[in-house]
């Protein structure tokens, strides 16, 4: 069983990743758009994030178990949102905005694989590896 102070710092990334998409996603979609383009980027970035800091783990420990775990599963996991990319592209395929609607789904699967695999690639040169 975690310990509390373990629980405390994903809570806390978790509360700090959440305010994060919140102000990311508001702020992109006041450019207006029918697109869900907050939630795509927001997605976007958090999976590069998480690419990065997982690959500098395996090869260098940097940070504490519980930075990682405030990082990745705390922030990030707070950042990211796959609930809310399921409910857009929903609204999408409702309002029966086909294009929108693959645009997104692709978009995000495509984009955020490709995330990851770029903050991979950025960890490793960051570690000379």
């Amino acid at each position: 069983m975690p310990s509390i102070v373990t629980l405390l710092y994903v809570g806390v990334g978790g509360f700090v990743g959440s305010v994060l998409r919140y102000l990311v996603k508001v702020w992109i979609e006041g450019f207006g758009t029918a697109f869900p383009l907050g939630t795509l980027v927001v997605n976007v970035i958090g999976s590069f994030c998480l690419g990065f800091i997982i690959s500098v783990m395996e090869y260098k420990e940097i940070l504490s178990e519980d930075a990682r775990l405030f990082l990745t599963i705390g922030l990030l996991g707070g950042f990211t949102t796959m609930s809310t990319f399921s409910y857009d592209s929903y609204r999408l395929l409702e309002r029966k905005d086909l294009a929108l609607f693959f645009m997104n789904v692709g978009g995000t699967i495509i984009l955020t694989l490709l995330a990851v695999f770029l903050g991979i690639r950025l960890g490793l040169i960051f570690l000379n590896k």
